[in-house]
């Protein structure tokens, strides 16, 4: 039985995720194949929340942003500012901790194409609210591109037009800081869409605004 709050490896909820998740384990029976987990510490004070896995990044490996592009930048932006520890070496194995910080996405099966449809966001959400519920050090979450940053204020009831989305803008859902980013595919980083440095800046604003709070006891 999957933990409270947690999809279980074969999670039904979702019939066009739950077929294409059993066409890829015919095709590609060694990958993962499943709903992917949150990476991190349920104490980290900062959460950043994706899209959906990768079909041959976290639906492969099993942990999020690792094994495609997306993660490459996304783990040495975090390393930078001290959200993460070790070598990212695109692996599941490759001992990269993170540090006052933890990754999920707002999805956890792999769309066809990277692109869940609405009622998918919506049924995903149920699993999204405890996770950021859990987090009683939660201070501040990043999100990557307008559907995780919606599905993170449809999780707060807070209204979007509110809360609007804008790359490297901050809302206050409560006590709680929003950061959004647009997502870091390599899509968005080929087009210009983002750049290294506007990335960073999302992450320097957050590594600010942590500082200012209070100093990490982690």
């Amino acid at each position: 039985m999957p933990a409270a709050g947690k999809p279980g490896r074969d999670c039904p909820r979702c019939p066009r995720l739950v077929a294409y998740r059993e066409a890829l384990r015919v095709k590609e029976p060694t990958w993962f194949n499943a709903p992917v987990p949150s990476f991190g510490s349920i104490d980290a004070r900062l959460l950043v929340v994706g899209l959906a896995p990768g079909v041959q990044g976290a639906n492969r490996t099993g942990r999020p942003f690792t094994g495609d592009y997306a993660g490459v930048l996304l783990y040495e932006t975090l390393s930078l500012y001290g959200f993460a520890n070790g070598k990212f070496d695109a692996r599941i194995d490759d001992g990269l901790e993170l540090i006052d910080c933890r990754i999920t996405n707002a999805v956890r099966c792999v769309p066809p194409e990277n692109k869940p449809l609405p009622v998918e966001i919506n049924t995903c959400r149920d699993f999204l609210n405890p996770t950021i519920a859990e987090m009683k050090n939660l201070k501040a979450i990043v999100v990557l591109g307008h559907v995780a940053h919606n599905s993170v204020v449809s999780a707060f009831g807070a209204k979007k037009s509110q809360t609007p989305f804008k790359h490297a803008g901050k809302n206050m859902l409560g006590e709680l800081a929003l950061f959004s980013s647009y997502h870091c595919s390599r899509y968005n980083t080929n087009t210009g869409v983002l750049t290294t440095p506007m990335f960073r800046d999302v992450f320097e604003k957050v590594r600010r605004y942590l500082d200012e709070k209070q100093p990490s006891a982690l």
